[in-house]
């Protein structure tokens, strides 16, 4: 079952976001944590159609070539000079999707997908995609305490208009 939550919660997500649910959605019966120990990458590739259609670009590999390079620093002559990888990104609403599995958040990689994406030039909105059950533990509902508590607390400001988290 997918779920989703989108931050700050006294916002409505934007229609890009419902496009990223809808692919999430479409691929559920492929995706599905509960009954699929899928790694990130064959997720990735079940919703990759969905989100080509809506205009994001994806990775396909794991080559520098294939992957998807959003600016973070320009140098001499508008040149990028530090760049971040994303899994999908769409340029025109400057939304960046993380697609995670075993490392969500064993090894805190949404906290690493946040940052990224706040340092990244033009980003407006991060998703962040987490097992529903990743051994017997439900990573979408500790990354949602996480923000939630983020958000509640307002010491933080960030750079983004938003953050939709999905469980998958």
């Amino acid at each position: 079952m997918i779920q989703w939550q989108y931050y700050p919660k006294s916002d409505t997500a934007p229609l890009i976001a419902a496009t990223v649910i809808s692919a999430f959605q479409e691929a559920n019966d492929k995706i599905d944590s509960s009954e699929h120990k899928l790694d990130s990458n064959r997720v990735l590739e079940a919703i990759t159609p969905h989100l080509e259609a809506a205009g994001f670009q994806v990775e396909t590999g794991k080559k520098a070539a294939d992957k998807i390079h959003v600016p973070v620093l320009f140098g001499l002559n508008g040149q990028v000079d530090k760049s971040f990888d994303a899994d999908a990104y769409h340029l025109e609403s400057g939304f960046v999707l993380e697609v995670e599995a075993g490392r969500g958040v064993t090894n805190n990689q949404f906290l690493k997908d946040l940052f990224q994406a706040c340092m990244m030039n033009g980003v407006n909105h991060l998703g962040i995609a987490l097992r529903n059950d990743y051994r017997g533990a439900n990573d979408f509902d500790k990354v949602l305490r996480f923000f939630d508590t983020m958000y509640a607390s307002s010491r933080l400001h960030l750079p983004l208009q938003g953050i939709l988290v999905i469980g998958y």
